[in-house]
């Protein structure tokens, strides 16, 4: 039996037939429905990213499949389940494979395929983030910025469902006003661009919501620094990307004066953390789940494309002030 994957050779992409490995006790054959192309994806091609797979490899951290086949010792999984990643590096650019079962993570099959697909990154982050660095309660609020990117629209409704305002900042655009709507459509409080966080007008915010208690950074260089000063005393700002590839700038008087937290936080790490801690893992993922049945919690803005079309959606991926993620479909 032989499967399509999107393999990568060096600096060479293509689409390769590769041999279906044989099943043994502890694996689980899954034909995989769906994957995302995430930033991360980008940054492990381009050999930019914290983790590395030794090439020639598979591309994709993220996505969804189907169970076909499983090994005469896995006992949590059975056919016609639908799994995800259970950590980084498994290869989901593909149309079929044969996992370790530990690697791999069950959920539940009556959420949409691209919500399941685009679950265990960009939620998982938000959701985190959202929780473990300041307790937040309804009528608090939070500013981020690349509110439009995965993890910016996530915070947006996890942030809506519990009664937290959010402050989103965006790089001006053309189409800012369409944004805007698109944004507050899922639930955003205010969208800004990143020249707003300088201007007086901010102080307008403010009258009518709290000073945020909680930065979510992914960008760096000056939009991080004027973030900051709109933060509470005591807040807290977590950086998890620096899209600008420049480094977070912070004025000495913010941590003397206000005494002002800075941390950093990156999902892969945090599965690492708690890989012996699966109630909080399973916590997390049905409190997710229950926020997408109730329709609180949807797929970011996406364009399905078939396996076949890497390319496309690769340099789609790539492109400036893009606001669709690119879903293989597979």
């Amino acid at each position: 039996t032989y499967i399509n994957a999107f393999f990568l050779c060096v600096s060479l992409f293509r689409l390769k037939d590769l041999e279906v490995t044989e099943l043994g006790d502890s694996d689980v054959h899954v034909k995989m429905l769906a994957a995302p192309i995430n930033p991360a994806d980008i940054n492990m091609i381009q050999g930019t990213y914290a983790i590395l797979s030794p090439l020639p490899a598979v591309g994709g951290n993220e996505g969804v499949g189907e169970v076909l086949e499983v090994g005469r010792r896995v006992t949590a999984l059975k056919p016609g389940d639908w799994v995800i990643p259970g950590s980084t590096g498994l290869g989901t650019w593909r149309t079929q494979g044969v996992f370790p079962e530990e690697m791999l993570l069950k959920v539940p099959s009556d959420i949409p395929v691209l919500c399941a697909a685009t679950l265990s990154v960009n939620p998982c982050t938000a959701y985190r983030m959202l929780t473990d660095f300041e307790t937040l309660a309804p009528g608090d609020s939070i500013i981020q910025n690349a509110a439009n990117s995965g993890v910016g629209q996530a915070v947006i409704q996890i942030a809506k469902a519990s009664g937290i305002k959010t402050i989103n900042v965006v790089r001006d655009r053309p189409d800012f006003p369409k944004l805007v709507e698109r944004l507050m459509a899922l639930g955003a409080d205010h969208v800004i661009t990143e020249e707003m966080l300088r201007k007086p007008e901010m102080k307008d915010i403010f009258k009518s919501i709290p000073k945020p208690r909680l930065a979510l950074n992914c960008v760096g260089g000056k939009s991080t620094t004027e973030m900051l000063r709109h933060l509470q005393p005591k807040g807290t700002m977590v950086t998890y990307g620096g899209m600008a590839k420049q480094p977070v700038m912070v004025p000495v008087s913010a941590f003397i004066f206000r005494d002002v937290r800075l941390r950093g936080f990156w999902m892969t790490q945090w599965k690492k953390d708690h890989a012996q801690d699966q109630e909080s893992l399973a916590s997390m993922m049905d409190a997710l789940c229950q926020l997408i049945r109730r329709g609180q919690l949807t797929t970011p803005a996406c364009t399905e494309v078939p396996l076949q079309d890497y390319k496309a959606a690769l340099e789609a991926s790539m492109k400036p002030f893009t606001s669709s993620k690119q879903i293989l479909l597979l």
